[in-house]
């Protein structure tokens, strides 16, 4: 199974605030986002899926968590790390799976993940919440996509250097 990290990513490396907000709205950034997630399993924190409010529809949502967190809704699985997300979307036999934060789910699974689509944003924003270092030694830009308000950089980890 492939781990994909995605993330939209400020020019000054903020994701978000610790409250779990997005500090911008972008429709064509959201977009990306949906059309590259829908179908796949995404794994995210609690404070992400309380930002959310609700699951995403059209995918297995994963909320990872160590506390005894009720989401709310019966279709949204709550485990307590990456590795039994990793094994439960193995065991449904999804070829994809996406880690879509926070900060600390993001750092945890840059050491697991095969890539990341990483959305920079063409601002600065403020947040305190910062994607983590992407270390030059393990990975490497297979792809840049321009559109309006971002560029997706495609990074993919160099000789499965983990």
């Amino acid at each position: 199974m492939r781990i994909v990290i995605i993330s939209a990513v400020a020019k000054n490396g903020v994701i978000g605030r610790s409250n779990g907000e997005m500090p911008w709205h972008s429709k064509e950034e959201f977009a990306h986002f949906k059309s590259t997630t829908l179908g796949h399993p995404i794994i995210m924190g609690r404070k992400t899926f309380d930002a959310l409010g609700k699951p995403l529809k059209g995918r297995l949502n994963i909320v990872l968590t160590k506390s005894g967190f009720d989401p709310g809704f019966d279709d949204v699985k709550v485990l307590p790390g990456l590795k039994e997300a990793y094994f439960l979307c193995e065991n449904e036999n999804y070829k994809t799976a996406f880690v879509i934060g926070g900060g600390q789910i993001y750092k945890q699974a840059m050491e697991s993940a095969d890539e990341m689509l990483i959305s920079i944003m063409n601002f600065e924003a403020e947040g305190d919440v910062y994607f983590p270092d992407i270390d030059e030694k393990v990975w490497t830009i297979e792809s840049r996509d321009k559109r309006n308000e971002f560029e997706i950089l495609k990074y993919v980890r160099k000789n499965n250097v983990r």
